[in-house]
C-alpha cells in the first residue's frame, strides 16, 4: 500500500493522528490552540511538523508549499474542531458562539490544499444545534466544493474500544462515490444519548452478536494496573508484580516496559464518605440523602443517573470527559477508593501506554478527554486507505 499523507487540524494530544499511525498513515503537519497538548504531540510524534497556534493565523498556502504538496497532493485532511458549542452537555448551546466557526477555517484549509478526502469529526449534538444549520452548512460547503459525501454517527466501542462515546464522523471524497464508514468489529448495543440522527446511526442486532468479537470491557482496559491510592501514583513507575492480562491490555502494553501517567486525583473527606456507599455499578442515588450534594437533594432518581457513579468490571466506561470529576459522571474505580488514574482514562481511550501525556494532571485528563478514541481513528483510516487504494483515473471526478 502506497503512503497516506494526513494533516491533522485541531489535533488537541493526537488520537487521531496515532489511529491513522497506527493504519500506515503519516502526518505531514498538525496544529492545536494547546500548549500542553501540542507538547504531547510532539512528544509522541517527533517527526511532525507542529504548530501551536490559533488556526485562524495559519497561513495555509505558506504551510502547502513549504510541505511541498501540490493542490491536490494531500491524500486526507482531518480534523474536528472543539465540540463544546455543539455538546448536548454543554450548559449553553448558542449559533453564535465562537467555537462553531472553527470549521470555517478548516475549509480554508480544504481549498488551499484540495485533499482527496477529508474525515470531519465531532459530537453528535452538532446535528440539532441551530436545527442542524451548522450541519447542513458543512455538507453543502463540502459538496460545492466536489466533494461526496457520507455521514454516519458512530459508537467507538464497536471497534474494540471499552467505551460508549458516540461521534458524527463526516467523510468526503473527490472520486465518483463517497467513502465508507469502518464497518463495526465488536458488538456492543445502547441507547443512544443524543438527539436525532437516529437514521444515521450504526446500530446492531442480536444476530450480530455471533459474528463480531465481544465488546472490551473496563476490567480488559485497565484490570492488570498496579494499584495506587487517591492522590497516590508517580508519573514514571514500573508495572509490579505480574497480573493476568486481557488481548487489549497486552496490546496496549506493547513496546512499553514503563508505566507513565498512572497518577490518581485527591479525594476530600465528603467524596470518600460517599464512596463507601457506593457499590460497582451503582451511583449517587446510592449515596444517603444527608451526604448529597445541595443541588442533588431534589434530584429525581431518574436524574443524572451515573453521576457518582462506580463502575463495574464487566461494564464498559461512559464518555470519557476533560475532568474525572465524580460530580459529573462515573469515574469511580470499581475496586480501588479513589478516581481512574489518567493512564486507566488513556486505555479506555485506546491509547497505548507508550503514549506519554505532559503537562500538569489537570491538564493530562484534559488532553485525553478531548482525544478521538485511538481505535476507533485507525479503524477509520484503514476504511479510508481502502478507499484511496481503489481510486483510477475512472472514479476520479471531474
Amino acid at each position: 500500500m502506497r503512503e497516506i499523507k494526513t494533516i491533522d487540524l485541531f489535533a488537541g494530544a493526537g488520537g487521531i493522528t496515532e489511529g491513522f499511525r497506527q493504519a500506515g498513515a503519516t502526518c505531514v503537519f498538525a496544529n492545536d490552540f494547546n500548549l500542553h497538548a501540542c507538547q504531547t504531540f510532539r512528544l509522541n510524534h517527533p517527526g511532525v511538523e507542529n504548530v501551536c497556534g490559533r488556526i485562524q493565523d495559519l497561513d495555509a498556502r505558506g504551510i502547502r508549499k513549504s510541505l511541498g504538496l501540490g493542490k491536490g497532493d494531500l491524500d486526507v485532511l482531518v480534523g474536528g474542531p472543539p465540540c463544546q458549542g455543539f455538546s448536548i452537555n454543554a450548559p449553553e448551546r448558542f449559533l453564535e458562539d465562537p467555537r462553531n466557526s472553527l470549521f470555517k477555517h478548516y475549509l480554508r484549509f480544504v481549498d488551499e490544499f484540495a485533499p482527496k478526502t477529508f474525515m470531519f469529526e465531532n459530537v453528535p449534538g452538532m446535528l440539532s444545534l441551530g436545527g442542524g444549520h451548522i450541519f447542513d452548512t458543512i455538507i453543502s460547503q463540502m459538496q460545492e466544493r466536489g466533494y461526496r459525501i457520507s455521514a454516519r454517527i458512530l459508537l467507538a466501542a464497536h471497534y474494540g474500544v471499552p467505551q460508549v462515546r458516540w461521534r458524527m464522523i463526516i467523510l468526503g471524497s473527490t472520486m465518483a462515490s463517497p467513502p465508507k464508514h469502518p464497518e463495526p468489529t465488536h458488538f456492543y448495543t445502547c441507547r443512544p444519548n443524543f438527539k436525532g440522527g437516529a437514521t444515521i446511526a450504526t446500530r446492531l442486532i442480536p444476530l450480530d452478536e455471533i459474528r463480531l468479537k465481544p465488546a472490551a470491557t473496563l476490567a480488559d482496559a485497565i484490570a492488570d494496573l498496579p494499584a495506587v491510592e487517591a492522590g497516590g501514583g508517580t508519573e514514571t513507575m514500573d508495572y509490579g508484580r505480574k497480573t493476568p492480562k486481557s488481548p487489549f491490555a497486552l496490546a496496549m502494553r506493547e513496546g512499553s516496559k514503563t508505566l507513565h501517567n498512572h497518577t490518581a486525583n485527591r479525594l476530600s473527606q465528603i467524596n470518600f464518605d460517599r464512596l463507601a456507599h457506593i457499590t460497582p455499578g451503582a451511583a449517587w442515588t446510592s449515596i444517603p440523602h444527608d451526604l448529597l450534594p445541595a443541588g442533588m437533594k431534589k434530584a429525581r432518581t431518574s436524574d443524572h443517573t451515573m453521576r457518582y457513579g462506580r463502575l463495574a468490571w464487566e461494564s464498559l466506561a461512559g464518555t470519557m470527559m476533560t475532568k474525572c470529576d465524580p460530580h459529573w459522571g462515573a469515574v469511580f474505580h470499581p475496586q480501588q477508593e479513589r478516581t481512574f488514574t489518567v493512564r486507566e482514562t488513556a486505555r479506555i481511550q485506546s491509547f497505548p501506554d507508550t503514549y506519554r501525556f505532559l503537562g500538569p494532571r489537570v491538564a493530562q485528563y484534559e488532553q485525553v478527554g478531548n482525544a478521538v478514541p485511538v481505535l476507533m481513528a485507525k479503524a477509520i483510516a484503514v476504511s479510508l486507505a481502502e478507499h484511496l487504494a481503489a481510486t483510477t483515473p475512472e472514479t476520479q471526478c471531474p
